[in-house]
């Protein structure tokens, strides 16, 4: 008998994919900047080829972790790398998976201080605090926070991108390429951002497929939520490269928004908030699983030491983190990212 084919499931894990991905670099706009549209056209190029990496491998990693039942990525790095070399590898990812949550703590703080004229301190504590809820309800709230937050960040980057688009001069700042000292970069920026990405977002992405099992629910899940990744990145890029200076703000995205569509601005601002917040959950999710399998703490426990670590690093500046720290994760994660697409991957009949 055929098996039911499970949409609803399959767009759940899409909206955890893109959650996940989706980051206070991300969010902010910062992180696209960083590896894209500082480079004018050749950027667009270069996100189009994350796009295309983002469908198929991320599918991949998803279906293939399911099919060998990892419960985390130190089970899946293991299976990629082999016994001796996951270690080295595991302990890096470790290192950048609370890099990271530091610089999404650092990049809630940001939104308070920047945005709302509040303490970076409050934001990262309130942060925390709701992590805290989330994580106490497990996977069920990891779903639910990305189904609700995921489809309105989809809305408003379509409608700053149409709002950009019919700007004066658009088509010439689309095509405009800008002279960069490290163009070197925009080539191989497809293939280290959507490394950066997978190898961080496998925390989550393991266990969550190792879950489900289903193999066409995982296929289409990974399809979805690659091609929502483009949709976002592409619609991102064509709203900021209509920004001039683009590389001096913190939130260029905020930015933009006030100066396009100013009635939406507050409720833009809880939107980058919530994308920030999915990412956190996401990395705190793989994180937890991690530090279980080392030694038998509570959810509570391990929780506080990640944001003990966590928030010592985000007292660094945001920009700063993001500039440096991503991409060395990248192309660090390039090993990981050449041997999963390397890999073979016959699927089970199912």
């Amino acid at each position: 008998m055929k098996k039911q084919r499970n949409w609803s499931q399959a767009f759940q894990i899409a909206a955890v994919y893109i959650g996940t991905v989706v980051g206070a670099g991300f969010a902010t706009g910062k992180e696209i900047v960083e590896f894209f549209s500082r480079f004018g056209f050749f950027g667009f190029i270069s996100i189009v080829m994350s796009g295309y990496l983002f469908v198929s491998i991320g599918s991949k990693l998803m279906r293939m972790a399911a099919q060998i039942k990892a419960k985390t990525y130190q089970d899946f790095n293991e299976y990629l790398f082999g016994k001796w070399f996951s270690k080295i590898i595991n302990g890096m990812m470790l290192i950048m998976l609370l890099g990271v949550s530091a610089v999404m703590l650092a990049g809630a703080g940001a939104v308070f201080e920047e945005q709302l004229g509040l303490s970076k301190s409050i934001g990262i504590f309130l942060t925390i605090f709701f992590v805290y809820l989330v994580m106490i309800v497990g996977t069920k709230a990891l779903f639910a926070v990305n189904t609700f937050v995921v489809p309105i960040m989809i809305i408003f980057s379509l409608l700053l991108m149409v709002l950009s688009v019919r700007m004066p001069h658009f088509l010439e700042q689309f095509l405009y390429i800008p002279h960069a000292t490290d163009g070197w970069k925009s080539v191989i920026a497809p293939f280290s951002y959507a490394a950066l990405n997978l190898g961080l977002a496998q925390a989550v992405l393991v266990p969550i497929a190792t879950e489900v099992e289903d193999d066409w629910t995982i296929k289409w899940g990974g399809i979805l939520g690659g091609v929502g990744l483009t949709l976002i990145l592409i619609s991102s890029h064509l709203t900021l490269i209509m920004l001039p200076n683009l590389e001096m703000y913190e939130i260029p995205m905020a930015i933009i928004m006030k100066n396009l569509a100013p009635f939406f601005y507050w409720i833009f601002i809880m939107v980058i908030y919530g994308e920030i917040f999915t990412s956190i959950i996401g990395n705190t999710f793989g994180l937890d699983r991690q530090l279980k399998e080392f030694m038998p703490i509570s959810t509570l426990t391990s929780v506080s030491v990640i944001f003990i670590i966590s928030y010592f690093i985000s007292l660094v500046d945001y920009g700063t983190l993001l500039a440096y720290l991503y991409p060395l994760f990248g192309y660090i994660c390039m090993i990981f990212f050449i041997l999963l697409w390397m890999k073979p991957f016959e699927p089970s009949l199912k």
